[in-house]
């Protein structure tokens, strides 16, 4: 007698299986929809700044390029951190149809599936690593923006 190629009740359990990097997934896309629209503002602010005059902004040269170089600085940060977790999604991605392709041919691939998974695990880490730096980077510019503009008021005043 043949045995099917394919068990039809070892798909219940791939799905079972499946959950766990499904979740994973959705978490990573609120993430990068997070991430993508911080770039977003990042880029806007830089454009506003090289498009207009500067004489609409109360602004010298020096901390327009001082701006634009921090922008530059977090959207690399911003940037590398979408790369990273894109990546960790299509890991995750990945671990799911591995998931799969052992249920339905009755490969043992257990082990290519934890591998991905704690790949896909460790780009996320990484991604939301370079997403923590460029908050923190933003953070402080806004601080040291605030300071310089205490800084002039107090001057103004005396």
């Amino acid at each position: 007698m043949v045995t099917p190629l394919i068990n039809i009740n070892d798909v219940p359990q791939a799905i079972q299986l499946a959950l766990g990097p499904v979740f994973l997934l959705t978490g990573i896309a609120g993430t990068l929809n997070v991430m993508a629209g911080r770039l977003a503002r990042i880029i806007d602010r830089a454009r506003l700044l090289t498009e207009q005059d500067l004489s609409s902004f109360r602004l010298d040269r020096k901390t327009v390029q001082q701006e634009l170089a921090c922008l530059e600085i977090r959207r690399k940060w911003a940037s590398a951190a979408i790369t990273s977790c894109t990546f960790a999604a299509l890991l995750g991605c990945t671990v799911i149809v591995v998931l799969f392709l052992e249920a339905m041919l009755g490969v043992p691939l257990k082990w290519l599936a934890g591998m991905l998974f704690a790949g896909s695990t460790i780009a996320l880490v990484v991604g939301l690593s370079y997403f923590l730096r460029e908050v923190l980077r933003a953070s402080q510019s806004i601080r040291i923006q605030v300071l310089a503009e205490e800084a002039s008021e107090k001057d103004r005043a005396a």
